[in-house]
């Protein structure tokens, strides 16, 4: 081995060896870390303060429960105003959070007379599910929600708002359930592969560019193993392009200084479809619209349900006529 050229070459050797290693078990921590978030469950003082909220709302109170097509139980609230509207929302939470981490929209909500109905995602809360596929199953899972909905509270328009996770679970529900009247998601990702690029750099404090150049590898090996393991086609999770073939209105919401999913990844999202509205809220960290934003988020939340309610509801009122017309062979 007095040869420098050779000692050189099995040095890189060695060296590239022991980079794709690290790049596979890390590959494999990041896919198991991502699919199996920790469960925050529902504690008996939540629940009590959401007791105390519906009455003070004058709003009854009821457990919901669905089973998915692969057979996992979830569970949630519906809440019902006295004063109701005839519509409903489905509110759908983040990573790691439970139904509880939707309360503070709730209350909007049943003030302006919707029903509320607010699931645990699989793998969270009190539903069942060992993982959390972003989209991939809870698309199906929504869809189940939106009938279950449709058949107990028959409402005018249906509509979903979601946060974080919950909100790039509703986007690509669009794929599956097309008859949301309009839907709202706040700090939603674009893709899962661009959110695991920022997830990188969050990890060692350096923007996404780390992710996507030198660790690229461990993305890629993470998306193998999801695969491999579990069968999960994570390149398939993408808000962007479920929003890019969808004519349900579709209105983002995403702080300026998100430091969670940076305001890119919807920019992202409203660029694939020119009917998308984003409302970029300055000073508004991750979620943070609704506490920075106070009033003014109330105002534009319910003005956009108000719009596409009455939208929607003339839309029906269109193609009955028509239809009417067209049996009665009116001219």
């Amino acid at each position: 081995m007095s040869n420098p050229p050779l000692r050189w070459l099995c040095s890189l050797s060695c060296f590239l060896a022991a980079y794709v290693l690290m790049c596979m078990a890390a590959g494999v921590i990041v896919a198991s870390g991502a699919l199996h978030p920790g469960r925050r469950l529902v504690e008996p003082a939540a629940l009590s303060t959401l007791r105390q909220t519906a009455r003070s709302l004058d709003a009854s109170l009821e457990d919901a429960e669905i089973t998915t097509a692969d057979g996992v139980r979830l569970r949630g609230w519906s809440l019902l105003p006295s004063a109701a509207n005839g519509d409903a929302v489905i509110l759908l939470h983040g990573l790691g959070d439970n139904r509880m981490g939707m309360i503070g929209y709730a209350e909007i909500l049943l003030r302006h007379g919707y029903a509320v109905l607010m699931p645990d995602a699989r793998a969270h809360g009190e539903s069942g599910g060992e993982l959390a596929t972003y989209g991939l199953l809870e698309r199906q899972d929504i869809r189940r929600w939106f009938d279950w909905l449709t058949a107990r509270e028959h409402p005018g328009c249906i509509f979903g708002l979601g946060e974080s996770m919950g909100a790039a679970q509703l986007l690509q529900a669009l794929q599956t359930e097309p008859h949301f009247c309009a839907v709202v998601a706040e700090s939603s990702f674009c893709n899962f592969r661009e959110i695991a690029y920022d997830r990188v750099g969050q990890f060692f404090h350096t923007g996404p560019w780390l992710g996507r150049s030198v660790l690229r590898p461990v993305v890629k090996f993470a998306f193998l193993y999801s695969r491999w393991k579990y069968g999960l086609n994570m390149s398939e999770v993408s808000p962007e392009n479920a929003v890019a073939g969808t004519s349900v209105p579709v209105f983002l919401i995403h702080g300026e200084v998100d430091s969670n999913i940076p305001v890119r990844h919807s920019r992202r999202i409203a660029a694939r479809n020119p009917a998308v509205v984003l409302w970029e809220v300055p000073q508004a960290n991750h979620c943070g619209a609704i506490s920075v934003a106070g009033e003014k988020f109330t105002v534009r939340l319910i003005a956009w349900l108000a719009d596409h309610d009455r939208s929607a509801k003339h839309a029906i009122q269109s193609r009955t006529a028509a239809s009417v017309r067209e049996c009665l062979k009116v001219p």
